[in-house]
């Protein structure tokens, strides 16, 4: 076997082999300082791991938000790292100084950065919603179409689990960038339907009915502002009321109320005689129209002028 790479190796054109052999003693000169740069790189890793176990709970001692304790230990370890591999390098290239280093990554990082962009735009966005944190986790939000509750809020992009179950993985720039609805930042929320009465019933009456049957249902939140009743418009058949009441914020809430509100103002309504109309059709034919007698089998006419 060494005879046959020694064979090979005396067929190489000195130039090569020149080259090799200067290759081969770099690498031993500068391996002392590389096994060295491998320990440091190694002893920077167990004092990040001690970071990470440490000062997280300094932080949430300290009563500061858990988003804003993530942000805060992602900079601290990137800074490491950075910092870390610079001096590593340094160790390992003496004739490498950090300035030189910093140089050149300065020029990768506007290369990676226009190759990247759409992944820092995601990042940068990620870090600005965890220290403003203008919604958090289990808030109910909507954007772009997508509502729903937030999962997780991580540096890239955002888990928002719709109502019908479904999951929608969103980039953060979307709602850095887009109008977002926090449908949960109170803990009340506004809802309404429109109730009708017939023309013939006494309006502030049925005013009254309606509004002390939505007071009765128990979702609804009359400590926190009462009930606003309003005769809204002239529809074709009834004076239409705009019923308008607190309730909890969550759309199961929302949903919840409703519910309880149309049922029970229904039932006072009814109890109260008040009529709820529906819209009364009358058609006009213009001359006879054929009617199938299927007992006879035969067609006859009838002389019908309205019917309904």
């Amino acid at each position: 076997m060494l005879d046959s790479l020694s064979s090979v190796w005396g067929t190489l054109p000195d130039p090569l082999r020149n080259q090799l052999e200067g290759y081969a003693i770099g690498f031993w000169s500068v391996l002392p300082q590389l096994i060295l740069s491998i320990v440091f790189l190694c002893f920077l890793w167990a004092i990040v791991r001690l970071v990470q176990a440490v000062v997280p709970g300094t932080l949430r001692r300290a009563h500061m938000r858990r988003s804003l304790v993530d942000v805060i230990m992602m900079l601290i370890v990137v800074g490491m790292w950075l910092f870390g591999v610079l001096i590593a390098i340094t160790i390992a290239f003496p004739t490498i100084t950090p300035g030189k280093a910093l140089t050149a990554l300065g020029v990768g990082g506007v290369a990676i950065g226009f190759a990247f962009k759409d992944v820092f735009e995601n990042f940068l966005a990620g870090i600005l919603l965890l220290i403003r944190e203008p919604f958090a986790v289990e808030d109910y939000i909507e954007c772009e179409g997508f509502e729903g509750q937030v999962e997780e809020i991580t540096i890239r992009d955002t888990h928002v689990r719709q109502t019908d179950g479904q999951l929608v993985v969103a980039p953060n720039a979307m709602f850095f960038k887009n109008p977002v609805t926090i449908r949960t930042a109170r803990d009340v929320r506004r809802t309404t339907v429109i109730c009708g009465v017939a023309y013939g019933e006494d309006v502030d009456a049925a005013r009254e009915v309606i509004a002390n049957a939505v007071r009765g249902v128990d979702a609804v939140r009359d400590d926190v502002r009462d009930v606003e009743i309003f005769a809204q418009e002239f529809a074709d058949s009834s004076i239409n009321f705009e019923v308008t009441w607190w309730t909890g914020s969550r759309p199961i809430d929302i949903r919840s109320s409703r519910d309880k509100v149309v049922a029970a103002v229904k039932r006072a309504l009814d109890d109260a005689g008040i009529e709820i109309p529906f819209p009364y059709r009358t058609l006009t034919f213009n001359e006879p129209l054929p009617i199938r007698d299927h007992r006879e089998g035969r067609d006859s006419k009838e002389d019908t002028g309205t019917g309904g």
